[in-house]
């Protein structure tokens, strides 16, 4: 695989506090070549963003820089519309250029949504994906016997997408396990995730077996009629422009990947078997950790509480084999943890026979390495969170709902008093204060003045000292406050006054 090269300057529209307009002006191009219109005025570029949903004002100076800077950084290309119908020289020189998306335009939005949706992606393991690859690779073999070549040539694009997807999802899946692992919340949660968790491993590798053999036959099946002359008739169905040899290197490096999952050439271990044993050796881990989470409920006390009434039993022991003794039975060095073990049929060992005559008893061996049997119990329900997790998105969109309209009734559009605010909501009241307090706690500069910003970057406050003796009184739904009138300027990114 060739290494990538990324141009410099793809994602540099994203930094800064304005970086919402750019991507905004990017979606509107997207969007409006989906609707085949490849070149917008600057008119039409304002109308596709209030489309898309930017619904904050924009005078043109402003929305031509924002589109001078995508074109220097070779996101919009830019002509002149010469047929157009202008009534005076300024209306020519504004609306006769008209902007387009750049290959490069294309590539840095389509990077933009991809890294958002794979950070708000969660990975699965879908028996459903190795069911529909399944049943593609079987139409795939009867396309080949008696379908068209453009039929051949979708059945083998839809068996790549799902196994597209199922290695997506194989990925993210083991990523947020691994997180799972090693994740630190509160005990009942912990408990309930985990032990959600280890029901659906279990659920998927009762149907992994079977998928896993359906898929191989399938791939025999076809590996008969020959790769390359599936791939040959795959390609003269696609009826490309200009088809290559790399297209076709492609197929062939995306089968070689499927056989890699399912049925390796070299006659390896396929890597669904890797899956079988990371799904299993998490379920062990998962279950030891619940495990341990059951033990700790059941205790009185406290493993810190035990080892310091531990050192204290070591003080008052006078002789030094009381001592070796005393170590020996609270870490349980000695050999005979399993004497508590019975026989399996008891009644056939006499009670007073010895140990020496009694016939042997199987030990387990994590009873050597963790001092405890294995235990196998039922798992708990799946609780079903849906509604939680419904009400919870709702109520964070109504916080940000609220807190966006907080910014903006605060923001001053200029240099005030801090007593022209006069009256306020409690709650708007509260996010002054917390801007108040963040800019009181900034160094003073060298004009005097304080700055800071919130840790979004989207909202400024700069506060001037105030008139000596002058004094603010701003009256909330909760009372008065009184406090020194202090010049201060609010400003939002994107927002006006």
């Amino acid at each position: 695989m060739d290494p990538f090269r990324v141009p410099p300057e793809l994602f540099r529209f994203t930094d800064g506090s304005r970086s919402g307009l750019p991507l905004a002006i990017l979606h509107a191009f997207s969007e409006a070549n989906e609707r085949l219109e490849t070149a917008l005025g600057i008119d039409d570029v304002r109308t596709e963003l209030r489309a898309a949903g930017w619904l904050e004002t924009l005078d043109d100076d402003e929305l031509v820089r924002a589109l001078d800077q995508l074109r220097s950084q070779s996101h919009l290309d830019v002509v002149q519309n010469h047929a157009g119908d202008y009534r005076t020289a300024s209306e020519y020189e504004r609306r006769n250029l008209q902007y387009s998306l750049t290959r490069q335009g294309e590539a840095a939005y389509a990077g933009v949504v991809r890294a958002n949706e794979v950070l708000n992606a969660t990975g699965a393991l879908q028996t459903a994906t190795l069911d529909a690859l399944g049943e593609r690779l079987g139409e795939l073999a009867k396309q080949l016997e008696d379908g068209t070549d453009r039929r051949v040539f979708s059945t083998l694009a839809e068996v790549e997408s799902h196994l597209e997807a199922f290695r997506d999802n194989t990925k993210r899946f083991n990523g947020d396990l691994q997180r799972l692992l090693h994740a630190e919340a509160d005990l009942v949660t912990f408990h309930e995730v985990k032990a959600a968790t280890v029901a659906y491993l279990q659920e998927f590798l009762n149907d992994l077996e079977h998928h896993t053999h359906t898929i191989a036959t399938r791939i025999k099946e076809i590996d008969d009629h020959g790769i390359e002359r599936v791939h040959r008739r795959a390609l003269n169905g696609a009826a490309l422009q200009s088809p290559d040899q790399r297209w076709l290197d492609v197929r062939k490096a995306r089968w070689a990947g499927l056989r890699a999952w399912f049925l390796p050439e070299d006659g390896a271990e396929p890597r669904v078997e890797d899956l079988h044993v990371l799904a299993r050796r998490a379920i062990v881990t998962l279950l030891q950790v619940l495990d341990r989470i059951t033990e700790s409920r059941r205790r009185a006390s406290s493993a810190v509480a035990d080892f310091r009434e531990l050192a204290r039993w070591f003080t008052v022991v006078p002789a030094q084999e009381d001592l070796h003794r005393l170590w020996s039975t609270m870490f349980g060095l000695s050999s005979a943890r399993h004497a508590h073990l019975a026989h399996a049929d008891p009644e056939v060992v006499s009670t007073t026979a010895s140990w020496l005559d009694a016939p042997p008893v199987e030990v387990s061996e994590l009873l050597r390495s963790a001092g405890r049997t294995e235990r196998f119990t039922k798992t708990g329900r799946v609780r079903d969170v849906t509604a939680l997790r419904a009400a919870r998105a709702v109520r964070a969109q109504e916080e940000r709902a609220e807190l966006e309209a907080a910014w903006s009734m605060l923001d001053t559009g200029g240099v005030v008093r801090l007593s022209a605010f006069e009256k306020l909501d409690h709650t708007v009241f509260e996010r002054l204060l917390d801007l108040l307090g963040q800019a009181l706690g900034s160094p003073v500069g060298a004009d005097g003045t304080r700055r800071s910003t919130t840790s979004d970057g989207q909202i400024e406050i700069v506060l001037r000292p105030p008139p000596q003796g002058a004094v603010a009184r701003l009256t909330t739904t909760s009372g008065v406050f009184r406090g020194p009138d202090y010049e201060i300027e609010i400003s939002t990114a994107g927002g006006g006054a």
